[in-house]
């Protein structure tokens, strides 16, 4: 004879076993499917923005100003990109300055040039003036990277349609996730990186090394990518030595990063001129780790503001977050590039605000989640990504609008 419970759970049991079969029906459907990645990046980023706005308005009647949400979007980093895309290196207006308040003819140098130029070819059509341009280059790039992550999401062991739609909602809900809706050059990056490891996992080294060698006219972090590209394409060479794909894919993989570093040696005249220009200006340099370690026990020890607590836990969770990709036995390149990512950040000294949007290129960490979350129950899923997003968009906001150090 059954029990009470059991008739009780068996309807919950139907029910629940129902709403995975429509679920999975959708994702059938071509049109949907494809549709979904890009649709909920948006949403998501809408959701940020969202709150963004309600969070500008509330400062502005506390404090009297009269900032708006394009003013903080467009903030700090924001201002060199934009002035390189209008006037070059040579031609960046006053201010912006570097973080000690000053400004030399070298002090743009420190900002990689892809970014820029493809606001700048967007700033030509007609009626576009150049902050909307870099918007809409954000804004399409954070979408070509949804994309990416969502075919990376399908092809890895265990990948699913499923993973791949909670993958992009991840990412588009890190908790710095707001970058991707600034003037900064984030969310380029990410694209390129995106589709650079879609191009390792699938094995079409042609793609990745293109890929991976725009993204190092993006950010330094395409240090990470290059790792990961080129070990992949030596593995692959290794063991077939007449794959040319391979070869080629591994020997253009760095030449981006190479290419502005060695144009920047030879305009300053020196051959680490860029780590010097950053140096310079930024306090930057590769220091093993011992600033982050000393600013994490700090603000452990002695909690001073909420960023960078948050910061502090941030950078925790990433370390956890590598083991746990190893446990669940995600690609080794994969692995590679985000262990490279969080090496380069924990590693290098400068500006503490700004670890957790340096550590935010570092995707593939999140892929080991959204391939368990795969695997729960709808009901589930859309809870946990619920609250990532309404966290994101509410720590994306304070970091803009209430926190007053540089992202």
């Amino acid at each position: 004879m059954s029990s009470s419970a059991d008739v009780v759970e068996a309807p919950a049991a139907v029910q629940e076993s129902s709403a995975r079969f429509r679920m999975a029906e959708a994702l059938r459907h071509p049109a949907a499917l494809w549709t979904a990645p890009a649709l909920i990046y948006l949403i998501v980023r809408q959701v940020g923005l969202f709150v963004l706005q309600l969070v500008v308005e509330y400062q502005n009647k506390l404090t009297g100003k009269t900032d708006t949400s394009v003013d903080n979007l467009r903030s700090w980093d924001g201002d060199w990109f934009l002035g390189i895309a209008s006037g070059g290196y040579n031609g960046v207006p006053s201010p912006p300055y570097d973080a000690f308040g000053r400004r030399t003819a070298e002090t743009p140098l420190a900002f990689f040039p892809g970014y820029p130029a493809l606001i700048r070819w967007v700033d030509g059509l007609p009626g576009v003036d150049v902050v909307g341009a870099a918007f809409a280059v954000s804004l399409i790039s954070g979408i070509f990277c949804a994309y990416g992550l969502f075919v990376l999401g399908r092809v890895v062991r265990d990948g699913s349609n499923r993973a791949g739609l909670i993958f992009v909602t991840l990412f588009a809900a890190s908790p710095m996730a707001v970058v991707l809706s600034m003037t900064y050059s984030e969310a380029t990056f990410c694209a390129f990186a995106a589709w650079a490891l879609v191009g390792v996992v699938k094995r079409r080294w042609i793609l990745a090394g293109v890929c991976c060698a725009a993204a190092g006219l993006v950010r330094p972090t395409a240090a990470a990518l290059i790792v990961a590209v080129g070990l992949a394409a030596l593995v692959a060479v290794l063991a077939d030595k007449k794959d040319w794909r391979a070869w080629v894919g591994g020997a253009v993989a760095p030449l981006g990063l190479l290419g502005y570093l060695g144009w920047v040696a030879v305009r300053t005249g020196d051959l680490m001129g860029w780590f010097g220009v950053q140096q310079r200006g930024w306090g930057s340099k590769f220091d093993g780790g011992a600033a982050t370690w000393e600013f994490a026990l700090g603000h452990l020890g002695n909690p001073r503001s909420l960023l960078e607590t948050g910061t502090v836990w941030l950078l925790a969770l990433a370390i956890v977050l590598v083991f746990y990709a190893f446990q669940r036995r995600l690609e080794w390149p994969l692995v590679v590039y985000g262990v490279g990512v969080l090496v380069m950040d924990l590693g290098s000294n400068g500006l503490m605000n700004s670890k957790a949007r340096l550590l935010f290129p570092a995707f593939t960490l999140l892929l080991p989640l959204a391939l368990v979350l795969a695997r729960r129950r709808p009901s589930t899923v859309l809870t946990i990504l619920g609250m990532a997003t309404l966290f994101s968009a509410w720590f994306g906001a304070y970091s803009l609008a209430v926190w007053q150090y540089a992202i």
